[in-house]
């Protein structure tokens, strides 16, 4: 009997705030090949034109992208499983499995207001299997500490940047 390949899991990767899924996907060049080749990347840019500049001008070439207007995929990518969970967003796919989260933070923590929409987003621990990379020199590492907390059994790798 054949055995079917083993899938991929696919990973929705959402950029960071007025950047673009294309800078995404250069800046995650660096992972090492090993871990890179057992996931299927997706990236995507955010609907909105950035309305101001950009963090990475000179760096990387434009356009550059907003989501709804505020902070980052990894403030709206940890809500998902838990508004998904109250039946308020992605009612019609599939249960989010896990997530990755680079710098992460919580909406309506200490720094980011939360849309009424993500109002119970984090009401209860969320069961989603998650991992979270804290850098030592990030300045947003207070905000992903702090969201450890709503996951239930979180993955943490710390790194030295």
């Amino acid at each position: 009997m054949e055995q079917q390949p083993v899938r991929k899991p696919r990973v929705l990767c959402l950029h960071a705030f007025r950047t673009s899924g294309k800078i995404f996907e250069k800046q995650t060049e660096v992972w090492p090949e090993f871990v890179r080749e057992k996931m299927d990347l997706v990236f995507i840019d955010a609907p909105f034109p950035a309305e101001g500049g950009s963090g990475v001008q000179g760096k990387f070439d434009p356009p550059y992208y907003e989501w709804f207007q505020f902070n980052q995929g990894a403030i709206i990518a940890p809500a998902l499983p838990g508004m998904q969970a109250e039946g308020v967003a992605l009612t019609s796919v599939p249960m989010i499995k896990f997530v990755m989260l680079l710098s992460g933070s919580k909406l309506g923590g200490s720094m980011f207001s939360s849309p009424r929409l993500a109002k119970n987003a984090f009401s209860s621990p969320i069961q989603c299997p998650s991992l979270h990379f804290l850098g030592e020199k990030d300045g947003a590492k207070p905000n992903g500490i702090e969201l450890l907390d709503s996951f239930v059994e979180p993955l943490v790798i710390h790194h030295p940047e």
